[in-house]
């Protein structure tokens, strides 16, 4: 039974995945970092489904976390993120200089230390794969100044997953971006185009159908390749 490991499982994007996932037969390991949530999902998602504790910055519980168990990981989901300051504070005239700091952290540098901290245990799958979630609002063809934190961080979360796809190419492992398109989430807000429902089956999809001949690329749910 393949495992995925996905990170912000408990709402949005990453809960609806895992529910798609473990549907199709997957087990899941679903990073949270409040306890309630691991109890609340653990009973409503059944055993298939395993909450991993832990905050996606936190150093120190990445490494805890993937040293808990020997168990081999088939794919890792990067799908932990925020979009940052207030929008009146993310503008290239006006700053929040602390939460562009923030916004960088997690979605920049988190996806890399969880591929770095999990790394073991994917090399041990037969054809294993790290995917993350990016955004349209990284094109660089897309030039508008709103929300210019979450902006670069997802264009420099792409370039530093084409740097991992390079390198970890010759261990036959798979890197990937997602671009999940506008979805209605906390993040998104009520008046996206796209149910959270909807886009998971296409990232399952993805996933499933994703492997080295396809290692380096970004692609829309949908499976079309993307221009980053």
């Amino acid at each position: 039974m393949p495992v995925m490991l996905i990170t912000g499982a408990n709402r949005g994007i990453g809960l609806a995945v895992a529910r798609v996932a473990l549907a199709r037969g997957w087990t899941v390991l679903g990073s949270m970092r409040r306890e309630e949530d691991a109890d609340r999902l653990a009973a409503e998602l059944g055993p298939l489904f395993r909450p991993q504790l832990f905050d996606v910055a936190d150093r120190d519980a990445l490494a805890a976390s993937a040293a808990s168990s020997p168990q081999a990981i088939d794919v890792l989901l990067n799908n932990a993120g925020i979009i940052g300051p207030d929008g009146q504070d993310q503008s290239s005239l006006h700053m929040d200089f602390d939460g562009f700091l923030r916004t960088l952290e997690i979605n920049t540098l988190a996806p890399l230390a969880v591929a770095q901290a999990f790394l073991l245990r994917l090399r041990k799958a037969v054809q294993p794969r790290i995917l993350t979630i990016s955004s349209q609002m990284s094109w660089m063809g897309y030039a508008k100044s709103d929300r210019v934190a979450y902006r670069a961080s997802k264009a420099a979360v792409n370039k530093v997953m084409q740097c991992l796809a390079s390198d970890l190419e010759p261990e036959n492992i798979a890197v990937g971006l997602i671009d999940p398109g506008w979805v209605r989430t906390d993040m998104g807000g009520g008046e996206a185009d796209l149910t959270a429902e909807e886009v998971a089956s296409g990232i399952v999809g993805l996933i499933e159908n994703f492997d080295i001949t396809r290692t380096g690329r970004f692609f829309r749910w949908t499976g079309e390749e993307r221009e980053f």
